[in-house]
């Protein structure tokens, strides 16, 4: 279940990458469009931090990272770090799984990373709510 691209080997197209997703690759493809259309974010393809992770899609401003998407079977990983003030002003309005991913978040520095796994519809909008935080 939510297995990852781990072949490092093998570097995945777009088309690949998409399709990997499955039943949430148009979830994916919506946040996709948000992240390069409305926050003017680059997508770099990397094999960033190990044989855990795979595959994914590094979104940046410029030099300001923003977040690395992580393609899944029937699901992606969105892994995003925030400061604690940024978390607390959304936290509220995020879902029930939202709010635990906050509050189980791994902490570095003034705030902590998150590892949201989309799985539906209506978690697109926690996530656009995060990444809306992140631009700025």
């Amino acid at each position: 279940m939510y297995e990852r691209m781990l072949d490092k080997k093998t570097a995945p197209t777009d088309a690949d990458f998409v399709a990997h997703c499955g039943t949430c690759a148009g979830l994916f493809t919506a946040l996709d469009e948000f992240l390069t259309d409305e926050g003017r974010a680059q997508k770099t393809l990397r094999f960033p931090y190990g044989n855990h992770y795979g595959w994914g899609y590094k979104y940046s401003v410029k030099n300001k990272h923003l977040c690395d998407i992580f393609a899944e079977k029937d699901a992606f990983t969105v892994m995003v770090r925030l400061s604690d003030a940024q978390f607390s002003e959304i936290y509220e309005s995020l879902l029930d799984c939202g709010k635990e991913y906050v509050d189980h978040r791994y902490p570095c520095g003034e705030g902590g990373w998150i590892h949201y796994r989309a799985t539906k519809e209506e978690q697109l909008n926690d996530l656009e709510k995060i990444l809306r935080k992140k631009l700025g």
